[in-house]
């Protein structure tokens, strides 16, 4: 075989075997102790070079491979039909191949590595279209070397002279775990690099970046202190005006329905003892400290979390970043890194108090880094493992592991007199285990409660949310959620063992109510569900009275079913805080999406509200069922760029059911909750049309695709048809009247200024909650107009 490529390390090539002049060379080294896998520790170079001459009657070819011109490795291939056919469904176009790599005279970073990759490379490049494997089972370290580079396995199998897993790569494959390699944020290319060149944190401060960050940063915290009634902006001749102290404020704005108030970045001045200053968000915050009701035990950690906020906006904006031309026909996990903005509410919505500079390059859902995470085996005498009823757990391991990662785990535990059988895989997202797990649980890991396994094979990306991942290698395997304690939006990010003990049957439970609801099921509406959940219990942090402290929500996780599997032909995934994404040149990505449907605006935004508001209300009022729908929670499956079916997610912490006297079974008790009867449909009113349509409104208005009264006159359409489809809940649509003059005004950053790190008590929700008067229900205004087909 002739191949030759350029690595980072330098030229690769592969040239023919000549058996006079290298089989020698290749004696010397398959007779070594670390090449026993071979099975020729023992030959004479007399009985190899038989033994390779049988061989190659069998169709065995060997090539030599050089690197930078010196003889570094020995490539064997053959036909794999001849060993394994019983093993493995054969197909056109497939090489066996082994692989052995010369005795190291001097470690090279990467090497073996390097070299897979230009084998990989070879191969296919001779037109072949699978390339098989068949390492000893015990060869852990190319099981893992496989695994990177996309190969799957199964087995073991006995092929008499040892055991060995059979590995599976094709071409496909291959490219996506090289392009997965280049990814990866552990890499030392991209995390070494950063920890060496601290000046690179640097690199988004830009005075034009700086300026641009603080004015969108300043523009929310009016926007968002105006609608909650923190600050009253006064009109002035051309604008509006705000005042504290010697600090004033002139800027543009359009108060539209709700409340809101549509600022122009650009038009924002800033004057200090009328003297003219540039814009500083933290500063706006310490002038506006008294009218935002902070405190100063608040005040520093709450800047903290701005000032992390604004750096984040001023990295995203540093990036290239794609267009929303572009982003209209990305894939899934592409739209979801590109997502600069956070929850649209919160002012302080990017804290991640814990991250550093390397942690937002390499962690960040925005960085679009995949990552593998860290496995522990956690004895069960000490863990609450739950899974959905008719699952069964081991098999469901081998469909989420590779068959070589599993048989990695064991022998780990077993050269420690330990068996797989007797505990528990927990995943830990890498940041956990480095800041708190080691320390936190070395009791634990000391007397082998906890056992740390390493990395697992398959590459994962952060999503939006931190601490959720997504199955970058095997996108139709389940995302994997993590406890992570980092302080971000209001709460340290962890996962509470008790929780997850009956999150898998609250997931089984509401699945089942909603998938035998005929309304539900015309909507397409679902939900991925958490199937398996898994929590740690420390015996003190358990027993001690430590109430709801973080120490007891560090170390558990769940699996939610990808959505993948739901996908039909034609059509693709967003992540629903996709319809209020801006790209760096202020265009909105829905109007781009409308445009490319080639619907009506008016078609494109009631195919989205009949996929998403309709069964939202459908489940509160049928059912007394609501969700957390923001636009992190739910999953879009788009059709042309239209909204075709939402898919819920994030349902064990967040589903309740409201003042309902139903009988449910004991372990989804969790989820009834009693409140005041004038709060239950705040639960629309709050979440979606303050939390989602009070942003989108605005962007399709300044996109001048839709004007308010028609955004707002459509949602009103949707809502009155769906109720004359239903006249078997007209009772409840006249005790709980969407169409109401006005309703409560729940206030979001009221709750993070009281208190940036919890802002909301668990147990009690409802009794959390900050209002600032009532705000005009924008429905009201269609309430007697009769409804429109």
């Amino acid at each position: 075989m002739h191949f030759e490529q350029h690595t980072p390390i330098g030229k690769m090539s592969l040239v023919p075997f000549s058996m006079d002049e290298h089989l020698p060379l290749f004696h010397q080294w398959v007779t070594q102790p670390y090449a026993h896998f071979w099975g020729y520790q023992d030959f004479s170079l007399a009985a190899l070079a038989q033994e390779y001459q049988t061989l190659q009657q069998q169709g065995h070819t060997l090539s030599l491979g050089l690197h930078q011109g010196t003889p570094a490795f020995v490539v064997e291939t053959y036909d794999p039909t001849s060993v394994l056919a019983e093993h493995y469904q054969a197909g056109d176009g497939d090489i066996g191949m082994h692989l052995l790599l010369a005795p190291a005279q001097q470690p090279i970073a990467g090497f073996s590595r390097h070299v897979f990759a230009t084998v990989m490379a070879g191969l296919f490049a001779q037109g072949h279209s699978r390339v098989v494997v068949e390492p000893d089972a015990r060869n852990h370290a190319i099981h893992t070397l496989n695994s990177r580079f996309g190969f799957r396995h199964h087995g073991p199998v006995d092929l008499g002279h040892k055991h060995a897993f059979i590995g599976l790569c094709q071409r496909r494959d291959f490219d996506h775990a090289l392009q997965l390699q280049q990814c990866d944020g552990d890499a030392p290319q991209h995390a070494l690099s950063l920890r060496h060149q601290p000046q690179r944190a640097c690199e988004p401060l830009t005075s034009e970046i700086w300026r641009q960050a603080n004015a969108e940063q300043v523009a929310k915290c009016i926007s968002e202190a105006a609608h909650e009634r923190l600050i009253t902006p006064e009109a002035i001749d051309g604008g509006y005006q705000l005042v504290s102290g010697a600090a004033r404020y002139q800027f543009k704005a359009r108060k539209m329905a709700l409340e809101h108030w549509c600022i122009e970045p650009g038009s924002i001045q800033r004057w200090h003892n009328q003297q003219p200053c540039a814009l500083d968000a933290v500063q706006w915050v310490v002038e506006f400290q008294s009218q935002l009701g902070l405190s100063q035990q608040q005040l520093n950690g709450y800047l903290e979390e701005l000032a992390n906020t604004l750096y984040g906006r001023a990295y995203k904006l540093a990036r290239p970043g794609l267009t929303c031309e572009q982003l209209a026909q990305a894939d899934f996990q592409t739209l979801e890194a590109a997502m600069s903005e956070g929850h649209p509410a919160f002012i302080a919505n990017n804290g991640r108090l814990g991250f550093d500079q390397t942690d937002l390059r390499t962690r960040a859902p925005e960085s679009g880094s995949v990552m593998r995470l860290v496995w522990l085996a956690a004895h069960r005498d000490f863990v609450c493992l739950s899974h959905l009823p008719e699952m069964d757990y081991q098999q469901w391991l081998e469909q989420e592991f590779d068959a070589t990662t599993l048989a990695r785990f064991q022998q780990q535990l077993a050269e420690q007199g330990l068996s797989l059988s007797d505990y528990v895989l927990i995943p830990a997202h890498p940041w956990q285990w480095q800041h708190k797990l080691a320390s936190i649980y070395a009791a634990e890991l000391a007397q082998q409660r906890l056992v740390m396994l390493g990395h697992g094979d398959d590459y994962y990306q952060a999503q939006q949310s931190i601490r959720t991942f997504f199955n970058r290698s095997y996108p139709q395997r389940n995302y994997v959620k993590t406890a992570l304690s980092v302080i971000n939006m209001g709460f340290v990010r962890g996962l509470s063992a008790q929780y997850m003990k009956v999150t898998p049957a609250i997931n089984d439970w509401l699945y089942q109510k909603l998938n035998n609801d005929a309304q539900l099921q015309a909507s397409g509406f679902t939900l991925l569900r958490e199937i398996c959940a898994v929590g740690y219990q420390q015996p003190f942090f358990n027993d001690a009275e430590l109430s709801d402290h973080p120490f007891k929500k560090t170390l558990a996780g769940l699996w939610r079913e990808s959505p993948v599997a739901l996908l039909k032909p034609g059509q693709t995934l967003t992540t629903m805080a996709a319809l209020l994404h801006q790209d760096k040149h202020g265009h909105s990505l829905a109007a781009q999406w409308i445009k490319t449907s080639g619907l009506s605006a008016k078609a494109w935004l009631t195919a989205y509200l009949e996929a998403y508001f309709v069964p939202l209300l459908h489940c509160f009022y049928a059912h007394k069922l609501v969700f957390m729908p923001h636009g992190e929670n739910l999953i879009l499956i788009m059709e042309n760029g239209v909204p075709v079916r939402a898919l819920m997610k994030d349902i064990g912490e967040e589903v309740c059911l409201l003042n309902s006297e139903q009988a449910l079974p004991a372990e989804v008790e969790r989820i009834r909750i009693s409140m005041p009867e004038d709060k239950e449909l705040l639960s629309i009113f709050t979440d979606v049309f303050d939390g989602v349509f009070r942003y989108l409104s605005q962007q399709l208005w300044q996109a001048d695709v839709m004007d308010e009264d028609t955004f707002w006159r459509t949602v009103a359409e949707v809502a009155q048809r769906y109720q004359a489809q239903h006249p078997e809940l007209q009772q409840r649509f006249a005790h709980y009247d969407l169409f109401c003059a006005e309703f409560d005004h729940s206030c979001l950053n009221r709750l993070q200024l009281r208190n940036h790190r919890q802002m909301v008590d668990l147990t009690d929700p409802a009794g959390s909650l900050v209002f600032a008067g009532t705000l005009k229900n924008p429905l009201a205004a269609y309430a007697l107009e009769p409804c429109v087909d």
